[in-house]
């Protein structure tokens, strides 16, 4: 890389760092950073529907470029802050132009709401808008007719919201097309200026403009109609890509990362004695090492091993990211015979022998301590078995960089002494089977490595997360008050949990007498509980599942190839940030 690419890279991730700042304070959303030009939170991209909002057509404009990124970033700012999302998706049209249609308008309405005193986001907001005709205008999408209506209304609906007059370089283009749709759609656009404060008022209007605009493109041919099957696919494509310059519709909303399945316990709810526990008669805490034979477990060893070794990780940079994000500077003394800082005392007779003299100060100087502790707490359920070789790599990989950082850590987990109730179904049948008797298992805590064990005491250990029939059923509430209980025994400046999961808690016999949601209600209320008290930060770690409806601070992972560098550093920048994107 070259000096000037060096320079223009660093340009770049100042502007995205400026605008990271702003959305944040926009929305108040701590979550919200910035990341390859596409405004993200929780390292996820927010899906931007909006055309103008998205990568300009055509080729960058260095000079231009900060502004129109401030200007995306507060255009959707004020989306996240102004449009509720749930009621969007229900009111949007399905049909391609509508749906374009009815986006871009709800995207425009937001941007009429400018924060007092901020007249540098109107400027940035108007400057973007203009960025994008000039840019759509430059690609000839103007030149057919479907292109030409979709830009005029696009110019007309941001005019008539904004209260700007449409841009000059194409006011004279656009005008014959805009006499003669402005009949058809006046009161429409009359109606979006005067409900706009209402989001479902004002989407009443942008869908009856969406629906005019639409019959006239289907009029004159330029959309088949769905019972058309005669229509030429040539025509069909080229209408396709002249929407695909205003809007690519196939950006999902997400990156195939589902949401976990969350609901309130009727049962829980009711009890006046909140969560409650049949028996902890076989409950159990193992040293996961002890379950697997030495023979076996050094099999295991060798073959996480290969797979770390595989994807080339730098551990001693995950160690060095890791110290700086989780270490505290402490006072390590002075140094002396510097050129700036306090007056030494001792060195002033220096000054009158030699007035040339300038190292006469001194230096507080701090040192890096690592007083801060990590727990991995895995879950180790049935279906967590085919990601495992992967978590396993993560955790290893992590706790060696830790180890290496000087933070103190232990990797821990969880998982049922039996599938559907074991020994604790059976002593419930033998008592009359009582009413909702709660939590209906076994639980199993398991230990692969605790706070006193070096990583490379316990890397055999480890690898007994290898041993396929660990892994049964996941009652996540309870251990995660293990887990926490465990880092409070330790003295630690910061102490942080991370529970790694696939999926809701998920225990058979308990949910069938109780009710589906008994365990997921129960550990959304411990993490309620923990984050109260303050002294944990619980992070959650979804595995092909996002797990925001339990852990306010969460990420979502996906796994379907082995984690490399660029993985284990987004995590480690996570971790640091307490899983929030460092404040800029």
């Amino acid at each position: 890389m070259t000096i000037s690419d060096r320079e223009a890279a660093r340009r770049a991730a100042r502007g995205e760092a400026l605008c990271a700042a702003t959305a944040r304070a926009l929305t108040g959303d701590a979550a919200l950073h910035y990341s390859g030009a596409r405004l993200c939170r929780n390292m996820r991209p927010l899906p931007l529907h909006a055309p103008h909002l998205q990568t300009l057509p055509g080729p960058a404009n260095p000079s231009t470029a900060l502004v129109t990124l401030r200007g995306a970033a507060d255009g959707a700012a004020l989306r996240l802050r102004h449009s509720n999302a749930a009621l969007h998706r229900r009111l949007q049209p399905e049909a391609p132009i509508e749906r374009l249609l009815f986006e871009l308008m709800e995207q425009l309405r937001c941007e009429t709401f400018i924060p007092a005193g901020m007249p540098g986001v109107a400027k940035n907001l108007r400057d973007r808008f203009e960025a994008w005709s000039r840019a759509m205008h430059a690609t000839g999408v103007a030149d057919s007719h479907v292109g030409l209506l979709l830009y005029t209304v696009a110019q007309m609906g941001w005019s008539r919201l904004s209260g700007y007059p449409v841009i000059e370089d194409t006011e004279g283009l656009i005008e014959a097309t805009r006499m003669a749709i402005a009949p058809r759609i006046g009161g429409a656009l009359a109606g979006m200026r005067r409900t706009r404060a209402d989001q479902a008022a004002f989407a009443v209007y942008a869908r009856e403009l969406a629906a005019d605009i639409a019959g006239l493109i289907r009029a004159a041919g330029g959309e088949p109609a769905e019972d058309d099957k005669d229509k030429d696919e040539d025509d069909e494509k080229g209408v396709r890509n002249a929407f695909s310059l205003f809007l690519d519709f196939d950006e999902q909303d997400d990156d195939g990362i589902t949401l976990a399945h969350s609901g309130d316990s009727r049962v829980l709810k009711a009890s006046a004695q909140g969560y409650r526990v049949f028996t902890n008669r076989y409950d159990r805490e193992l040293y996961a090492g002890t379950l697997v034979r030495r023979a076996l477990l050094t099999e295991f060893r060798e073959r996480l091993d290969e797979r770390i070794v595989a994807q080339a990780i730098n551990v001693p940079r995950l160690a060095r990211a890791l110290k700086a994000a989780l270490a505290v500077p402490q006072r390590d003394g002075w140094s002396f015979g510097e050129e700036q800082g306090r007056i030494d005392g001792r060195r002033l007779a220096q000054l009158v022998s030699s007035p040339a003299e300038r190292r006469l100060f001194r230096l507080e100087k701090h040192t890096l301590i690592a007083e801060s502790m990590v727990s991995f707490l895995i879950d180790c359920s049935g279906s967590m078995k085919a990601q495992i070789e992967s978590v396993a790599m993560i955790v290893d990989v992590l706790s060696r960089a830790l180890d290496a950082a000087g933070v103190t850590n232990e990797i821990l987990g969880f998982t049922t002494g039996a599938w559907n109730g074991g020994r604790a179904r059976t002593d419930w049948l033998a008592r009359g089977k009582p009413r909702f008797p709660g939590r209906l298992n076994e639980v199993s805590h398991l230990i692969f490595k605790d706070a006193v064990t070096s990583w490379r005491r316990a890397r055999t250990d480890i690898a007994s997360l290898f041993k396929a029939d660990l892994f049964r059923e996941g009652v996540d509430g309870e251990a995660l008050e293990w887990a926490c209980e465990r880092l409070r025994s330790r003295s630690a400046n910061r102490r942080l949990l991370i529970v790694i999961s696939d999926g809701s808690p998920m225990d058979a016999a308990t949910n069938q007498v109780n009710d589906d949601h008994y365990l997921d209600h129960h550990l959304r209320e411990v993490v309620a509980q923990q984050q109260a008290l303050g002294d944990v930060e619980v992070l959650g770690l979804g595995v092909g599942l996002d797990l925001s409806p339990y852990y306010r601070n969460s990420l979502a992972l996906d796994l379907t190839s082995p984690p490399d560098m660029t993985t284990l550093s987004r995590l480690v920048d996570w971790i640091g940030s307490g899983g929030r994107r460092a404040q800029a």
